[in-house]
């Protein structure tokens, strides 16, 4: 397999918003991601933006039902499909508690609380909790307690 070009991780997803530059706002806020490239077009329209959190990387654009490129236009915020949403997106932080109060404070609303869950011994036990964005995609942020086999945490 060849090396994925530099600072790129080997997978990233994207989520799409009806409000682009609020939501880029809100993510900064709300989980600490930080802009790495915002590209905009005609008006401040979002085109493509990249936002990092550590090693994680997502990208972020804005619905365009008239986009030239058909697979652009199908593209859709939940809050365009009265709530509804296709994916889920995941990442680590070092302490789930605190980071859900720092979300929670930017108007996340909380899913599920902070809750572990321990898969026994010959899994991991990771702290969890579920938050929805203000167009509601839904963010799962996890804190390792102990990986497989009794290592410690990362």
């Amino acid at each position: 397999m060849k090396p994925t070009p530099p600072d790129w991780p080997r997978f990233s997803s994207c989520v799409v918003y009806r409000d682009a530059p609020a939501a880029i706002d809100w993510l900064g806020r709300a989980f600490g991601f930080e802009v790495r490239l915002r590209v905009e077009g005609e008006g401040g329209r979002v085109e493509h933006c990249e936002m990092e959190y550590g090693d994680g990387l997502v990208m972020v654009s804005q619905e365009d039902t008239a986009a030239a490129r058909a697979w652009k236009r199908v593209m859709r915020s939940p809050a365009s499909l009265d709530g509804a949403t296709t994916q889920t997106l995941m990442f680590f932080v070092d302490d789930a508690r605190a980071h859900c109060e720092r979300a929670r404070a930017a108007g996340a609303r909380i899913y599920e609380e902070p809750a572990t869950h321990d898969y026994g011994d010959e899994y991991w036990a990771d702290l969890s909790y579920g938050a929805l964005d203000p167009e509601g995609h839904l963010w799962w942020v996890t804190e390792r307690l102990r990986n497989p086999h009794g290592q410690p945490p990362i």
